[in-house]
């Protein structure tokens, strides 16, 4: 029976690395391991092809939990666009996420603050179901 992988992390995924967005996360190698569906504290507006969360406040984001492997990270980061000074589009943070009885601290992704102005809000916090 093979090890759990003991550098394995959890990630939170709120938009197109869902199950069934343009970069669904179950086709990266190695694959990730689906946990649960849950929610965050925040705000989620709407960039057009993809949206950007901003972390905190009285909003709430859907999404989802991932057990994933720091290779897997990797690829995250350099689609998300993180930079270690903080430029990216995209900054790497850790939150505790919601997962209805219990929580878990994952990463997500927080978009630049820069990157929404006079984007708007998607008010439901889920960006599948936004149309």
């Amino acid at each position: 029976m093979p090890q759990p992988d003991p550098t394995a992390r959890h990630v939170f995924v709120y938009g197109t690395l869902r199950r069934g967005g343009s970069n669904d996360i179950s086709r990266f190698t190695p694959a990730p391991q689906h946990v649960a569906n849950g929610e965050i504290a925040g705000t989620l507006y709407d960039l057009g092809a993809y949206p950007g969360a901003v972390l905190g406040g009285a909003g709430r984001i859907k999404g989802e939990v991932y057990r994933i492997t720091p290779a897997l990270e990797a690829q995250l980061d350099v689609l998300e666009e993180v930079k270690p000074d903080g430029t990216g589009e995209y900054s790497r943070r850790e939150v505790m996420v919601a997962l209805g009885d219990r929580s878990i601290c994952c990463l997500v992704y927080e978009i630049h603050p820069a990157r929404i102005g006079g984007k708007p809000m998607i008010a439901s916090g889920d960006w599948m179901a936004r149309c």
